[in-house]
């Protein structure tokens, strides 16, 4: 395995980490994703600032609205970085949230994301992340 192979095993790792994280509801496990000075843009439009800040929102959000919430990420079956330098990567995924009670599910919850990976001392994190939900572009549109 050359090390762009080993790269992209690593960062596919990062995803993995986080989606699990997020089925146990392990708000500082899914922060661990992120560098110290990640941003983080909610399909919402707010903004965190830093591991901390993610990993306390996520906190609340794990044991209030989102609790027993399964997260599912395309960027485990398929992650396809692309590289801007050495340590430097984007990443463009889609995935749902799926609340606990499918009854209150409006299953019109799929996102993507784009995600700025950085290696740093030999360990790719996320250092930025924006999320939203899908739309079709309008007819005739390109």
């Amino acid at each position: 395995m050359n090390q762009r192979e080993k790269d992209v095993q690593d960062i596919r790792e990062v995803f993995v980490a986080l989606v699990d994280a997020w089925n146990r509801g392990d708000a500082a496990a899914y922060g661990d994703c992120f560098t110290e000075d990640a941003d983080y843009v909610t399909f919402m439009g707010q903004h965190l600032k830093g591991r901390a800040q993610i990993a306390e929102v996520h906190g609340w959000l794990f044991h209030g609205p989102l609790k027993g919430s399964t997260l599912e990420s395309s960027a485990l079956a398929e992650c396809k970085p692309r590289f801007l330098a050495e340590n430097v990567a984007v990443v463009h995924a889609t995935g749902e949230a799926r609340l606990a009670n499918p009854e209150q599910d409006p299953n019109d919850r799929d996102s993507i994301n784009t995600n700025v990976v950085v290696k740093q001392r030999g360990v790719w994190k996320i250092t930025a992340f924006h999320n939203c939900r899908i739309q079709e572009l309008p007819t005739g549109r390109r």
